[in-house]
């Protein structure tokens, strides 16, 4: 009997045949309460969840799913799956870490150009029939800070270094022995030596509000901050004030602290470009998630290793 695959994610269905092809069993959830339906009427076949970070899956969820055996996270970050649920009932986790770097690096990138040189509000005056000649700063040989130096930071930071020719330094939980880039011990650290700092460091609590008033401070009014990973990352507070009073010159933003709810005080201002959560969406980035996902059950459902596994608390 094919194992039943309950899916939560609403972005990948172009790919979704990858897993039909493997033999697996589909049911799509991608809304809260076709969530909860599902689950409740399916729980009895339910062997496996796809979901993404901040979807997760709960432990009265994973508890309501007697059969369930692993939960498979698209991306990086795996901040609502709860772990020890998971671990207490022998669950495995895997994630997509790296799968869509390169779509998460190019999207980091339209927002930083974007953003630094004002294109938005260019764009919006030559519609209205206005022509006006705003000077705006370059990005070659400017100083860009990456807080977050996995797959995703590594790849903005090939990009800016051999693209516009940058000083590259980063902050890290440790510091990599493989990359030519400096590192820096404090994010605050990291924001004063930056022109240009974009967050690329998955969610959770280890990371939230990393970057917070002092941070921002330090990152100064010529400064411009991108959030490519997690609103948690961010004192939302802080950085609405510092672009209220202009303590730094603006930010470019894919993610939100309640999305698809962006604050209104955000849509007003005029030193910030706002994307919809798109950045790890690409046709290619898809496919190559869908297959990992496809890979990781196959594997588990063969009694083989996981290929990104998530380790996992003690059991309790």
């Amino acid at each position: 009997m094919p194992a039943t695959v309950l899916v939560l994610v609403e972005t990948i269905n172009d790919c979704l045949w990858i897993l039909e092809n493997q033999g697996f069993h589909l049911i799509l959830a991608p809304t809260p309460s076709e969530r909860a339906d599902a689950i409740k009427a399916h729980a009895g076949q339910i062997n496996a969840v796809l979901t993404r970070g901040p979807l997760g899956l709960t432990a009265e969820e994973i508890a309501a799913l007697p059969h369930l055996e692993i939960i498979c996270v698209i991306g990086a970050g795996y901040e609502q799956v709860d772990l020890q649920a998971a671990s207490n009932r022998g669950i495995a986790v895997s994630n997509g870490a790296g799968v869509n770097a390169s779509s998460v690096a190019d999207h980091a990138m339209a927002l930083l150009l974007s953003l630094v040189r004002d294109i938005p509000r260019a764009d919006a005056a030559v519609r209205r029939g206005e022509w006006p000649k705003v000077m705006r700063p370059s990005l070659a040989g400017k100083r860009l800070g990456i807080l977050g130096l996995g797959a995703v930071g590594l790849a903005i930071a090939k990009r800016c270094a051999n693209g516009f020719d940058m000083s590259v330094s980063y902050h890290n939980r440790q510091i990599r022995s493989d990359v030519p880039y400096s590192f820096c011990p404090t994010p605050t650290e990291l924001a004063r030596h930056s022109d240009f700092l974009v967050v690329a460091t998955p969610g959770g609590i280890g990371t939230r509000q990393l970057i917070d008033k002092a941070v921002l401070q330090a990152l100064g009014p010529e400064g411009f901050l991108v959030n490519i990973a997690r609103a948690s990352v961010v004192n939302t507070a802080d950085l609405l004030q510092a672009l209220e009073q202009r303590s730094i010159a603006g930010a470019g933003l894919d993610v939100f602290d309640d999305e698809p709810r962006v604050p209104d005080a955000l849509k007003t201002l005029n030193n910030v470009v706002l994307t919809p959560h798109v950045a790890g969406l690409s046709p290619e980035a898809t496919q190559a998630t869908v297959e990992l996902v496809g890979k990781n059950l196959v594997a588990h459902f063969s009694g083989q290793p996981l290929l990104t596994p998530i380790a996992l608390p003690a059991p309790n």
